[in-house]
């Protein structure tokens, strides 16, 4: 990740939001379709942070497209906006990280199953990833 973005740096805070996040969605159906007998209130934990991800992940199109709109000129409260945006997406991906740990750690359907364990380790690993950008263009 390159930090010479200059003024345009919050539109590419946000390309980065919108990818990841839209990583994290597609990951519940992942772990879902991986484990079919996952017990019922992972399963229903995974559908309710897709939707969280999903509504999350439209959000930050929606910047997106304002920010393109506003041309080279992006307003100092547009710019504060997407700051905690940006600091909603880490705590979210902190959160679902919790829950991928908790499958890995708690579930019996993964217990003794190895791709499983290693499936969502990757998870928690990207999860981790986005977070260290997001951290990194935080504190930039």
């Amino acid at each position: 990740m390159q930090f010479y973005y200059g003024p345009q740096m919050p539109l590419r805070i946000l390309d980065e939001a919108e990818f990841w996040k839209h990583q994290e969605e597609e990951h519940t159906v992942v772990i879902r379709e991986l484990l079919p007998d996952l017990e019922t209130k992972y399963v229903d934990a995974l559908k309710k942070w897709e939707s969280a991800l999903a509504d999350t992940h439209q959000k930050i199109v929606q910047f997106i497209e304002a920010l393109s709109r506003s041309g080279s000129y992006i307003p100092a409260s547009l710019h504060q906006e997407v700051l905690k945006l940006t600091e909603f997406c880490l705590k979210q991906s902190m959160d679902f990280i919790e829950l991928c740990r908790q499958i890995r750690d708690q579930s019996k359907a993964v217990k003794d199953n190895k791709v499983a364990v290693a499936v969502l380790n990757h998870i928690i690993r990207e999860s981790e990833y986005f977070i260290g950008i997001a951290r990194a263009l935080l504190s930039a």
